[in-house]
C-alpha cells in the first residue's frame, strides 16, 4: 500500500518457532495492508515454503527483515506496542488493540508492534523496551495464536487507516519523536547518574529503572524533551566528576 499510513507499521516477531506462524503472519499482514516484517531469531524456515502457505505474498517475504537483538530490530522506531495476554506485576501501561492503532498511527515515524514467543511470549526484559502493553480482549481462555494476533492487531489499524490518503495536517510539535535507541541512551545516563548518588543503595535497582521506563513512556516526551532529559543526568555525573577533581587537588595542597 504505497502511500498509506501503514507503511510506517513494523510487525516485529521475537524468536518465532514455527514456521506455518510465520506464514500466517505474513498472510495476515496481507491481508490487513501491512507489509514491512522482522525476524528476531526466528526458527530456520524456506522462503519458498512460506509462500507456498501463504500464497502470493512474495513481495513480503522478499521483504523480511532479520535481526540477531531485539534492540537493534527495533531501534529506529519512535513506539513499541508489545502485545502480551500475561498479567505482570510491573505498572506498565495495557491498552487494547483499537487504541493502540490510534496511538501508533499518530506517531509519525516508523512503530512496531511486538509479538513474542508462541510458548511463554515476551520476556519481561522485552517489555520493558515497549512504550505500551497491548492485551487482546478474550475470555478466561486469553492464549491466542501467533498470527491471530498479528491479524487482530493489524485488522484495527487497518480500519483506522482507511482515510489513509487523505492530506494530513503537519505536527504540532517542531520537534521529532525520540527513536527507541535515543530512549535507550537516555536511560543508560539516567541509570549511571542514579548510580553515581548512590540512588540504588537501599532501593531495588530493577525496579527503580523499570518505573523510570514506564514514567518516561507515558509522558511521551518528543526528541527535544528527551535530549533534555538526558542532558540533566550527563550534568550530573560532569558536576560529581568536577568536584571529585577539586576535592583531590585541595588534598594536594596540604
Amino acid at each position: 500500500m504505497t502511500g498509506s499510513a501503514l507503511d510506517a507499521v513494523r510487525v516485529v516477531l521475537f524468536e518465532p518457532q514455527d514456521p506455518v506462524n510465520i506464514a500466517a503472519t505474513v498472510r495476515a499482514m496481507k491481508n490487513m495492508g501491512v507489509t514491512k516484517l522482522r525476524l528476531v531469531r526466528p526458527v530456520e524456515y524456506d522462503p519458498w515454503r512460506l509462500e507456498g502457505i501463504a500464497h502470493d505474498t512474495a513481495d513480503i517475504i522478499g521483504a523480511i527483515e532479520h535481526f540477531a537483538t531485539l534492540e537493534d530490530a527495533i531501534s529506529d522506531c519512535v513506539a513499541v506496542a508489545g502485545f502480551s495476554a500475561r498479567r505482570r506485576a510491573a505498572k506498565w501501561r495495557i491498552i487494547t488493540p483499537k487504541e493502540a492503532a490510534a496511538e501508533l498511527l499518530e506517531r509519525g515515524g516508523p512503530v512496531a508492534m511486538l509479538f513474542g514467543r508462541e510458548d511463554h511470549g515476551l520476556p519481561n526484559d522485552a517489555l520493558d523496551m515497549c512504550h505500551v502493553i497491548v492485551t487482546i480482549p478474550t475470555t478466561g481462555h486469553a492464549s491466542l495464536n501467533l498470527a491471530q494476533a498479528v491479524l487482530l492487531a493489524s485488522y484495527e489499524l487497518h480500519l483506522r487507516a482507511s482515510d489513509a490518503t487523505r492530506d494530513l495536517p503537519p505536527p504540532r510539535k517542531q520537534a521529532p519523536a525520540p527513536t527507541t535507541g535515543h530512549y535507550e541512551l537516555m536511560f543508560a545516563d539516567a541509570e549511571r547518574a542514579l548510580d553515581a548518588i548512590d540512588f540504588f543503595k537501599t532501593r531495588n535497582h530493577e525496579y527503580i529503572m523499570r518505573s523510570v521506563r514506564t514514567l518516561v513512556f507515558r509522558a511521551a516526551p518528543d526528541a527535544r524533551e528527551l535530549d533534555l532529559l538526558r542532558a540533566m543526568a550527563i550534568e550530573v555525573l560532569r558536576t560529581l566528576a568536577r568536584q571529585e577533581r577539586q576535592t583531590n587537588l585541595h588534598s594536594d595542597t596540604l
